[in-house]
């Protein structure tokens, strides 16, 4: 067995699975690669890691840098690391992915390494040609968005306060591409410890009653969870 002796050049780099939902539609921020390998070809943001910075702090700057959204406004998480051989072909590289959701994103501006910088709905990104292995760590994303859903109040980062509760059942449904009995969503959602918290206001539809409005509220966890019936594919 050899030892690592050093000289094998490595690089690590972060990329990015954004998701918001946008005209109805789970929807993940793709650029157009504005340089080789992959010159006009659909990708993940992100890039190398500098000298000086830790993990996230790249993962932030290239967000910034790519498509001009300010990551710290978003909730982001590492999902995992990623080290396939031959995954890129300039360099051994290992990519430390991020998962970050936000309420309704802007439509972002592209920059540095990017040509154009879009959001695309996840079914249709899914069967597209994307750059490295960005369709395995897209898909990985995914699953993880789906399942933390399940045991985490995180479906609220994707609502904008105050929202009601149809507006949060609305990101499970589309989350989960699922459709939900409302009554027992409420239940559940109002069951759960300290998940939503009423504002005291209320939201007057075009046509019906008038719904509460809630805020987040201070729990990570959600319990009980929200367990699926049914799993999508």
């Amino acid at each position: 067995m050899s030892k690592y002796d050093g000289t094998a050049p490595v690089a690590v780099t972060v990329d990015l699975v954004i998701f918001t939902l946008r005209e109805s539609a789970l929807q993940v921020l793709l650029i157009e690669r504005g340089k080789p390998p992959y010159m006009g070809g659909l990708a993940l943001p992100g890039g190398f890691v500098r000298d000086h910075e830790d993990l996230r702090g790249a993962a932030l700057r290239e967000l910034g840098e790519e498509t001009g959204l300010d990551g710290g406004k978003l909730h982001l998480e590492q999902l995992r690391t990623f080290g396939t051989p031959g995954r890129d072909p300039r360099v051994r590289t290992f990519t430390v992915a991020y998962l970050a959701l936000g309420p309704d994103l802007p439509t972002p501006v592209a920059g540095t390494d990017a040509a154009h910088a879009r959001w695309m709905p996840v079914a249709e990104a899914l069967t597209v040609e994307l750059a490295f292995d960005h369709r395995a760590i897209l898909r990985e994303g995914l699953d993880r968005a789906r399942a933390k859903l399940e045991y985490t109040t995180v479906a609220a980062a994707f609502c904008q306060e105050p929202f009601t509760l149809a507006d949060l059942r609305h990101v499970y449904e589309v989350v989960w591409d699922l459709e939900l009995d409302p009554s027992n969503f409420r239940r559940k959602v109002l069951k759960a410890d300290d998940f939503v918290v009423p504002t005291g206001a209320l939201r007057a539809p075009e046509v019906g009653r008038p719904a509460e409005l809630y805020r987040r509220g201070r729990s990570e966890i959600l319990y009980p969870p929200m367990v699926r019936t049914t799993h999508p594919s």
